[in-house]
């Protein structure tokens, strides 16, 4: 499903270039589960990021479903990311003056669902994560848990193969991190390919295989 080539990523600043990613080569087939891990600066939300179609590699190919992605435009992109991908974030990423169901409706808008088919969607993937009471209440008067949920159920709502996490449950407490990891969990037992990223050994316990990355390069475990 995923197919990473020789991925290099570098920044150019004034007067040096930055070589973040060194030749990735990655892959994993629908209904993983993989846990990046690695110290910070290591790359790996560099990497999640070319994953989900958020950044371009400077060189290497990335295949998504046979499809080369790798010198896509902008435009096709987000086609893409809208069709294919959802994205659960550390600091949610919730709109504050947007109830919770008009964030989880945010990926219907981007694909032009009709209002009404919508909200009922919305609804529903809320109801899936136990927060069908809490529909109208904006992020502020939410929990942090709750507020993951929220951002799980966006990340769902249009059906995508896969999900991608950057530390997840890292504002979270334990139990709620548990709770979040359990709803992960029961995703990937129903064949979503679920790709996050930790610096927590017991967060990664719950994926399938575990990647470890170091100064730009993958050590274990990448293919």
């Amino acid at each position: 499903m995923i197919v990473l080539n020789e991925i290099r990523r570098s920044y150019q600043l004034p007067k040096i270039t930055v070589e973040v990613l060194k030749g990735i080569d990655f892959e994993a087939e629908q209904g993983d589960f993989v846990a990046i891990m690695g110290p910070s600066g290591s790359g790996k939300s560099t990497l999640l990021n070319i994953l989900g179609c958020l950044d371009r590699p400077t060189s290497g190919r990335y295949l998504l479903d046979g499809v080369d992605v790798s010198m896509k435009d902008d435009n096709e992109l987000a086609g893409i990311r809208n069709r294919s991908i959802g994205f659960v974030f550390q600091n949610f990423n919730l709109l504050p003056r947007f109830p919770a169901w008009k964030n989880v409706e945010l990926p219907l808008l981007y694909s032009g669902v009709d209002p009404a088919v919508r909200r009922q969607k919305a609804l529903e993937m809320l109801g899936k994560m136990g927060l069908g009471d809490r529909a109208d209440h904006k992020p502020n008067e939410l929990s942090g848990g709750e507020q993951q949920r929220v951002a799980v159920a966006r990340a769902l709502v249009n059906s995508p193969k896969i999900i991608l996490a950057d530390e997840p449950t890292g504002n979270l407490d334990s139990v709620v991190s548990r709770e979040i990891m359990q709803i992960f969990s029961g995703l990937n037992r129903d064949g979503v390919t679920i790709i996050l990223v930790t610096h927590e050994n017991d967060i990664a316990a719950y994926a399938k295989r575990t990647i470890t990355m170091r100064d730009g390069v993958c050590y274990s475990g990448c293919a």
